[in-house]
């Protein structure tokens, strides 16, 4: 057996024990919207299911998808928890009095950085992973065409790359959207949309998901694939001759979240889901899941192969500002405007 095997062992055994004491009376159900990747969708959801008994219902989508979803079903809410995906939309649905505040037992044992994720927000969202923005580059094919191998933003940016770069559509995907506030953090808003207006030239595709473009490079698809590092970490892992950059100007970063839908018709399990998914034990099932994010709970055990925040030139991103409603739909709005709507 494996290492990662016994590890996921250990971590469904200590989940089932978190909450033994209460699984008799757990029965019941429960509605879960997953916006990471379905591989670690289920086995989260399944562990949760063998741990109290209670069955989950779960749909899985981009976290801009789903903030569309809640808003959409906000005076009747169908879902109870949303579990998962970039902290800005988790942040937006906060503003608009679309989840419930619930401060957590489980708070005390997070990094700082999830529990001011939860304070910023009036403990209406919590941080669960943590993750550094970045790109990947399929190597063999950079050395077949003699391409200098990328090293900063501006390099994407460059004729060579035309039609070699993909990257999410900041609609559907928050990966995208950290893109976005990243490099307006970065370089001024109106230097970074005539950045972003040279990069369209590039792009060969917008995806739905923030993980795509990853496993397109990964494939030979596309050369560049602009997402998060443990996206690309994934692939790279499977077998994929995929090279990561770290951008050499800086980078913005992403706190996972996790939020209770106001009104949530099943607000008991919601809670208890809660706790248990801020657990260690929880935590532990993403890496045999492939996940290589930085868990939140500081005694989860990190994937050797997650990549480090020390290890990327990390900017000070501001998730109040970028988390703003406004700002969120602004920023989208100039962006589909300015460029998605030109010519390549």
């Amino acid at each position: 057996m494996s290492a990662t095997r016994r590890l996921f062992g250990a971590a469904i055994a200590g989940a089932f024990g978190l909450l033994a004491a209460g699984t008799a009376s757990a029965q019941g159900s429960l509605t879960v919207y997953c916006s990471v990747q379905e591989e670690w969708c289920r086995p989260m959801m399944a562990a949760f299911e063998r741990a109290t008994g209670i069955s989950v219902a779960m749909t899985r989508r981009s976290s801009g998808e789903t903030l569309t979803q809640i808003r959409a079903e906000a005076q009747n809410p169908r879902g109870d928890v949303w579990w998962g995906g970039t902290g800005d939309p988790h942040m937006q649905a906060a503003q608009e009095n679309l989840t419930q505040e619930y401060r957590s037992p489980m708070l005390a044992q997070l990094q700082p950085w999830a529990v001011r994720q939860a304070e910023q927000t009036g403990f209406r969202t919590v941080g669960i992973y943590a993750g550094a923005l970045g790109y990947s580059y399929n190597a063999p094919e950079l050395q077949r065409r003699r391409i200098t191998a990328p090293r900063c933003w501006a390099d994407l940016a460059k004729p060579e790359f035309r039609g070699e770069v993909q990257v999410a559509d900041p609609n559907t995907s928050g990966t995208a959207y950290t893109m976005l506030a990243t490099l307006v953090q970065i370089m001024g808003e109106d230097p970074a949309f005539t950045y972003l207006r040279a990069l369209h030239r590039n792009v060969n595709q917008y995806t739905r998901s923030g993980a795509a473009p990853a496993r397109a490079a990964a494939t030979g698809e596309t050369l560049v694939g602009i997402t998060f590092l443990h996206d690309a970490v994934a692939q790279k892992v499977s077998g994929a001759p995929l090279e990561l950059v770290g951008p050499c100007e800086g980078t913005g970063y992403e706190i996972g979240s996790m939020s209770i839908v106001r009104g949530a018709r099943n607000m008991d399990n919601a809670r208890r889901f809660y706790d248990w998914a801020l657990s260690a034990e929880a935590q532990a099932i993403g890496a045999e899941a492939k996940a290589y994010q930085l868990p939140s709970n500081r005694s989860a055990p990190i994937p050797p192969q997650a990549p480090r925040f020390e290890n990327v030139p990390l900017i000070d991103y501001d998730f109040a500002r970028w988390g703003n409603a406004q700002e969120r739909t602004r920023l989208i709005d100039r962006w589909q405007r300015e460029v998605r709507a030109g010519a390549r």
